[in-house]
């Protein structure tokens, strides 16, 4: 199965919203990947932590993860940003 990637997210915090919210709505996207060495935390690159799904979901899931993105980065002046 092939995975593209939708969307790109520079907190691992939003990325894992992203991925729970992708698979409760019945999508498959893949876990974010370690840093590959024992004992080091992830290592993200400049652009961020890749949200990645089957290239059959690509098109839903994008418009889910966009609709998600916009929601979780307006300002609200009641709420605390993220």
């Amino acid at each position: 199965m092939n995975y593209k990637t939708i969307a790109q997210v520079r907190d691992a915090g939003i990325a894992r919203v992203l991925i729970v919210a992708l698979r409760a709505h019945g999508f498959h996207p893949l876990e974010p990947r370690d840093g590959g060495l024992p004992g080091v935390p992830n290592i993200f690159g400049a652009e961020g932590v890749g949200i990645e799904v089957p290239e059959n979901e690509m098109a839903d899931a994008t418009l889910l993860v966009e609709d998600l993105l916009k929601d979780m980065t307006e300002a609200d002046p009641a709420k605390p940003p993220y």
